[in-house]
């Protein structure tokens, strides 16, 4: 098995699974009690936010566990606008992961004016259009820090910069960037930020929300005092040790195996440019996370592409996790000014700790016959 598709969800790490499993078995209690296993529990969740927050160069007070990057993105998001009223302007970009715009989408139904930023040709947002955007309304920017689809990162402390002086906070997702690159919430100066532990070979269920010390923020969901009476239920304990685990082993692993993917996946990207005429990539050619690899093969449908892949058990995507279902064409690819039947023959290569030189090999051997002869069956029967 080949697997390609590291930005849907990494395979747990052994360390992690390990490190939960000796949790599981043998501390239970509530984290919120007050005695001996209560409190061993605590202790244990407490080095998982130290972790998490000195993976982001932020103190652990700052750290919310929250059960996914989703909610992490609803909470920054939701959180913000209750706790501004009289501000219901938001500003996104129109190729924000689907838990940022139909987050947007709910704010317009409730009333707020949402603005959508366009992004050029390769998913970069335009500062000046930015600027245009801000209003003494504005309750909140978010950009996402790199776009799970493309790769291509976003200039976000110069969005800090400029809406910091007009009092606006900031929000980033870093779901996408964390273990990929550095990802330094104090030198982004975000307002908040979210990361989830499933990226980074971490257990699914778990993600966290940074919030700058004295940022506003409402509480996301009410009941107990979990995550400081800001996000409300017995928290996932397993699996915030997981996380914590999860980034233990990043820091331990992280440049060196970085450096490694970062190369396999150029030689991927090289040789499909050589050896598959016709292909198109998508992204930033240098400004992106270098482990993504977006090509369309136009006159070509995506999924059978992704299908003929999977029967040599090499597996890729069409776009976001998130969305894989929907028959709609992507709207990152749309964004960047692909016509929708090229957008439509896009595939998404997204490399990990796992892949070898010899994965690449594979793949670069495979793909250009799978694209030559699904060209010719297309040649054959125009019509289908």
């Amino acid at each position: 098995m080949i697997y390609l598709d590291h930005n849907a969800t990494t395979p747990v790490d052994p360390a992690v699974a390990e490190k939960m499993a000796w949790f599981l078995r043998e501390h239970f209690g509530n984290p919120s009690s007050i005695y001996p296993l209560g409190r061993r529990a605590k202790e244990l969740m407490t080095e998982a936010r130290e972790r998490v927050a000195a993976a982001l160069g932020v103190d652990r007070g700052e750290v919310f566990f929250t059960g996914s990057g989703t909610e992490s993105d609803n909470f920054a998001i939701f959180g913000t606008f209750e706790a501004s009223p009289g501000r219901d302007e938001f500003v996104t970009s129109v190729i924000e992961h689907p838990a940022v715009i139909e987050t947007a989408k709910a704010l317009e139904r409730r009333g707020a004016k949402v603005t959508y930023l366009p992004v050029d040709a390769q998913g970069t947002i335009g500062l000046d259009d930015l600027r245009s955007a801000l209003t003494l309304k504005t309750g909140l920017v978010s950009i996402m820090h790199a776009n799970n689809e493309i790769g291509t990162i976003q200039p976000i402390a110069e969005v800090v910069r400029i809406a910091h002086e007009r009092g606006i906070p900031v929000h980033t997702d870093a779901v996408q960037t964390f273990g990929k690159t550095d990802v330094d919430a104090r030198k982004l100066g975000v307002d908040y930020l979210t990361v989830s532990a499933h990226k980074i070979y971490g257990p699914k269920g778990v993600g966290a929300l940074y919030i700058r010390k004295g940022a506003a923020i409402c509480p996301f969901l009410r009941g107990g005092r979990q995550e400081r009476g800001l996000r409300a239920g017995t928290e996932n304990t397993a699996g915030i040790i997981g996380f914590g685990e999860a980034v233990r082993v990043l820091e331990e692993k992280g440049r060196k195996e970085r450096a490694r993917i970062e190369h396999l996946a150029e030689t991927l990207k090289v040789g499909i440019e050589k050896n598959v005429p016709g292909a198109r990539f998508n992204g930033h050619p240098t400004n992106r996370i270098k482990s993504t690899v977006n090509f369309a093969f136009p006159g070509l449908e995506a999924e059978a592409i992704l299908l003929a892949l999977a029967t040599k058990e090499i597996y890729v995507s069409t776009g976001s996790a998130c969305s894989e279902e929907s028959e709609e064409v992507s709207h990152v690819l749309r964004a960047i000014g692909l016509p929708p039947e090229i957008a439509r023959s896009a595939i998404r290569m997204s490399l990990g700790r796992s892949n070898t030189e010899e994965d690449i090999a594979v793949v670069l051997r495979e793909l250009p016959e799978i694209i030559r002869k699904l060209k010719s069956i297309t040649a054959f029967h125009p019509e289908g």
